[in-house]
């Protein structure tokens, strides 16, 4: 299989880049490498799958590891490039998961979630109707859940109370995707990522945020006084969910004919707050200093994936355990910062 995967320098897309390499699939990855948070991670992790030297605006590289892989520097907003990259590679599949990620920063930031995922993920539809692939696969999220109160959150449940513009732009590429499956047959999957951690993770997360606070004797923010809950998710059960979801292509569905699918992918397991900071400060051996603030906008008190239509169409659901998912993201984290 020729892959497309966007955003190959970030947390999930690197990991799958790397797994899909593995499998002997050849691979190209585009990011745009902005500065949402320290670039030089995101260099180091396109350095770990063997992409190095200049990285210029639309320069294909290959990379010193894989043979089968090729990275290049890309705006998801431009759409000439991205034409001309589906003209010329001919993929047999694409994975999305480039986007502006995190809630609080699209209170600060609203044009970049606009510029980035809805008019970039409509370039990426457009290049897919145009260069018909087999199967798309994007990425949205659990915060298209908004203020839902019945858990576990199911893909059955209405999603029309988003309370972040992140949620708000997930919810929009539900919609214009599956209009594009209706109108051109493209056949997309959906998938509904819950609370994603593990090495070489975001620098805005929970884990990292709380590493960064224990390591230097700083206060950790527990918002909400507390008491709130996440489906914390390790990165190798996200990986597995997408490469299997991947070679599930979506066949008409009975009411509409329409082959899309959407699917949660979260540990179907919440944890409270308070527990994961007691096991971040097992796994690093220190206390850490506690300040408790009231809600942040944007934030929701839970969160509790229903998996059962993904263990019921490809054998699998997310399993594991917070505490040795954390031992290995504490592990990473005391190498790589030493």
């Amino acid at each position: 299989m020729k892959i497309l995967v966007t955003g190959t320098a970030g947390f999930i897309g690197y990991f799958l880049a790397k797994q899909l390499l593995e499998n002997g699939d050849t691979v190209v990855g585009i990011d745009n490498i902005n500065d949402y948070y320290n670039v030089s991670l995101k260099l180091d992790r396109l350095k770990d799958t063997g992409i190095t030297g200049i990285i210029d605006y639309n320069r294909l590289i290959k990379s010193d590891i894989y043979k089968n892989y090729t990275f290049i520097k890309m705006n998801l907003e431009d759409k000439d490039s991205i034409l001309s990259l589906f003209e010329h590679e001919k993929f047999d599949i694409v994975v999305h998961l480039a986007a502006q990620a995190g809630v609080r920063y699209s209170l600060e930031n609203p044009h970049a979630y606009i510029n980035s995922n809805v008019c970039g993920f409509l370039n990426i539809l457009e290049a897919c109707r145009f260069h018909p692939v087999k199967h798309l696969v994007y990425a949205s999220s659990s915060s298209v859940y908004g203020l839902n109160v019945k858990m576990p959150f199911s893909v059955e449940d209405s999603v029309d109370h988003p309370i972040s513009l992140y949620a708000a732009t997930k919810k929009s590429n539900e919609l214009m995707a599956h209009t594009y499956s209706h109108l051109y047959k493209i056949p997309v999957t959906g998938l509904r990522f819950f609370t994603v951690y593990g090495p070489w993770g975001r620098p805005d997360m929970a884990c990292f945020l709380f590493a960064n606070a224990i390591t230097s004797g700083k206060e950790i923010k527990l918002f909400n006084n507390g008491d709130m809950m996440r489906d914390f998710t390790y990165i190798d059960d996200i990986i597995e969910g997408v490469v299997r979801v991947m070679k599930k292509i979506p066949e008409p569905n009975k009411d509409l004919g329409v082959p899309y699918k959407i699917y949660n992918i979260g540990n179907n397991c919440p944890v409270k707050l308070m527990d994961f900071v007691e096991i971040m400060e097992k796994a690093f051996g220190s206390q850490a200093e506690k300040v408790f603030l009231s809600m942040q906008p944007g934030d929701v008190y839970a969160t509790y994936a229903d998996v059962d239509a993904l263990k019921a169409d490809v054998g699998f659901s997310p399993d594991t355990p917070i505490e040795k998912g954390i031992l290995k993201f504490a592990e990473w984290y005391k190498d790589y910062y030493k």
